[in-house]
């Protein structure tokens, strides 16, 4: 019996052996090989460009081979590689300088071949963006989520009908709550733009009212757009968008010119054109029979073109009463590429909604930046309110003091490269230094001057020209970084209208931690009670045992610190530079003017109503700054004609002056 066995064993082997030999690859089970598939267009993938690489791609993937998918991949990363001695194409890895070759069927290493053995091949950025979007359907459902990402972006970039199928069926295995609602978006725009059915398109345009993203409006913005025509009747079954009338819509002369265009009317001739055509045409001293010694009147060469073009030698020309005949005899209009007239009606109504909404944004972004530039004005000048409220000192070098502090903070960065730690010391720092610069100057110059408004003005202006060129002399002329922690780089964004910095924002917050310190100083410390004291009376208050001297220094140098600070607010997103304070000079000085001198609130109200108003005017004219500052200006000559005395005007003193 085991010699039986034995002998139907050593039969039956070698028949299992060639029939698993024989078998068709299907049938054993086997995957069929990738390579002989590639060197079927082994030209093209070898040498791709965007005009041929289309039709490969689409024979490729209909082969529904299960490798040709990962093939296209790192096809467009570029990790296919080429090898001329056979055509033959390899994945490959990095071993050192060298580069093992993967064969692409089995995935075993085959060889280690030098750099000038092997060509990668590198389709460009065309070619790649062919792959992305014929790959599309596959990378919906890719495991990785930065694959199902690039293929939404590879949709958005071309849109087509077929891309509506598979990114519906996409959304419902969709684990990404994030890229799930990217899918459903792009998935009403897709349907709007490419359903076989109007009821899908008009329910997708209706959901795309009122939404301001870009790709919405481009979507809607295509679905409405239109074209010029002309012709002798408004056109049978066209979708009409506007009848234009000629000297209403267009000048007769442009409606001219669409006739011209359409090949329906010659074209009209210039008094050049007409004179050199008869220039051409001068025969024994005549043109047309007319003299040359006649021709130097509009109504002789008239007749001469008309004699040429009775001859046949020149082209009709078509005079003005013609030109009305012929305007009048036809019909103008626009049409809509869309042909459905409910689809552009839906469109239309969803555009206009889009563009209500996108007016209440762009109100709502002015809002930010008016509040924003504000703030900027509110720092840069409360210092100076406070000074010229008190003291009536007109301080020329205001200005310098913001470009100290600012000075300051980028010193504190050379020493500290930590942005958050440097910026937490270069803000008492800058105070403290401005602080004791003001001080200094007030003991020194400012003292002696204070019954002469006008030599301190002098005195104050040749000061800040001193410190110009002092900051120039040590620090140079070139523009400081002053750099913003990591956690002030970014921005705070709502929608693709309204987004604000992080920057302004904190300046923002700085400005209204200022406002809300200052009025605890004025209204809850002996400081401040003294300060309003000396603000409203001097004479009284020196009386009551203030001494006006030493408030008017602390006024002074507590004005100069709050500048000091500023100035590291502003150069976190301003050029340092010696100059950066006479950029804020003339804000600053009407900022205190326009809010009324001496008083907290005056400054706020007077920085809110100058940032506002010059983003107001900068909206109206955007590419033109230098216009908007100069309306601005004006505007507040005119405002302090009637209210000199400013928004918030004080009593005493300071209203007396």
């Amino acid at each position: 019996m085991r010699l039986t066995a034995l002998l139907s064993r050593a039969v039956t082997m070698p028949v299992i052996l060639a029939w698993l030999l024989f078998l068709p690859p299907d049938e054993a089970g086997a995957q069929p090989a990738l390579q002989p598939l590639l060197q079927e267009h082994q030209a093209e993938l070898a040498r791709p460009s965007r005009s041929t690489i289309g039709p490969v791609i689409a024979a490729l993937l209909a082969s529904d081979h299960p490798g040709i998918t990962d093939f296209l991949r790192k096809w467009e990363a570029r990790e296919v590689y080429l090898r001329p001695e056979d055509g033959l194409f390899f994945y490959a890895e990095k071993t050192g300088s060298r580069l093992r070759l993967i064969d692409i069927d089995s995935g075993a290493a085959v060889a280690e071949p030098g750099s000038r053995e092997i060509e990668q091949i590198r389709p460009n950025a065309g070619v790649r963006r062919e792959v992305a979007a014929a790959l599309v359907p596959f990378e919906l459902n890719a495991a990785d989520p930065a694959r199902r990402a690039a293929a939404l972006d590879a949709i958005a970039r071309s849109a087509e009908a077929s891309q509506i199928a598979p990114l519906r069926e996409s959304i419902g295995t969709e684990t990404d709550p994030a890229l799930k609602i990217r899918k459903e978006r792009l998935l009403t725009l897709l349907t709007a733009q490419f359903a076989p059915t109007r009821s899908e398109r008009l329910d997708a345009i209706a959901g795309l009212a009122g939404d301001i993203s870009i790709e919405a409006r481009g979507v809607l913005n295509q679905l409405t757009a239109t074209r010029d025509g002309v012709a002798a009747a408004l056109p049978a079954g066209a979708n009409i968008a506007r009848v234009l009338e000629p000297g209403t819509d267009l000048t007769e002369a442009q409606a001219h010119d669409r006739l011209v265009a359409a090949g329906l009317a010659p074209p009209r001739q210039t008094a050049a054109d007409l004179r050199d055509v008869l220039a051409q045409h001068i025969v024994e001293g005549a043109v047309g029979g007319v003299p040359l010694h006649r021709l130097n009147t509009t109504a002789e060469r008239i007749r001469a073109y008309e004699a040429l073009e009775r001859a046949g030698t020149v082209p009709p020309r078509a005079a003005p009463d013609e030109m009305a005949r012929a305007v009048a005899a036809h019909v103008f209009y626009t049409e809509y590429l869309q042909p459905d007239p409910r689809i552009t009606q839906a469109a239309e109504d969803a555009l206009a909604a889009t563009t209500r909404t996108l007016g209440l944004y762009q109100v709502a972004d002015l809002v930010l930046d008016g509040l924003s530039l504000a703030s900027i004005f509110f720092l840069a000048a409360i210092g100076l309110a406070i000074t010229f409220g008190v003291m009536g000192v007109i301080n020329m070098a205001h200005g310098e003091f913001i470009m100290m502090g600012a000075y300051t903070g980028y010193v504190v960065q050379l020493f500290i490269p930590d942005y958050t730690i440097s910026l937490l010391i270069a803000l008492p720092l800058a105070f403290v230094v401005t602080f004791g610069a003001g001080v200094a100057m007030e003991r020194l110059v400012i003292r002696h001057l204070y019954t002469r408004p006008l030599e301190t003005l002098l005195a104050t202006f040749g000061i800040s020209i001193a410190l110009q060129q002092l900051a120039k002399n040590v620090f140079g002329t070139q523009a400081r970084p002053l750099t913003a922690p990591d956690w002030l780089s970014g921005a705070l964004t709502l929608n693709d209208i309204v987004g604000i910095s992080t920057i302004r924002v904190a300046i923002f917050v700085l400005a209204l931690i200022f406002l809300a310190l200052l009025l605890f100083i004025l209204r809850r410390t002996r400081l401040g009670l003294e300060v309003r004291a000396v603000t409203q009376n001097p004479g009284m208050a020196a009386s009551m045992g203030i001494n006006p001297d030493r408030i008017n220094m602390l006024t002074f140098g507590l004005g100069s610190g709050i500048a000091g600070i500023a100035g590291v607010a502003i150069g976190l997103y301003a050029q340092v530079t010696s100059e950066m304070g006479a950029n804020y000079i003339v804000q600053s000085f009407m900022t205190v003017v326009v809010g009324g001198v001496g008083n907290v609130w005056g400054t706020l109200a007077g920085a809110s109503l100058i940032g506002f108003l010059q983003k107001g005017i900068e909206w109206f004219n955007p590419s033109n700054t230098l216009a908007a500052q100069t309306y601005m200006i004006l505007f507040i000559i005119l405002f302090i004609q009637f209210r000199p005395k400013g928004i918030v005007a004080l009593k005493g003193r300071a209203a007396g002056d």
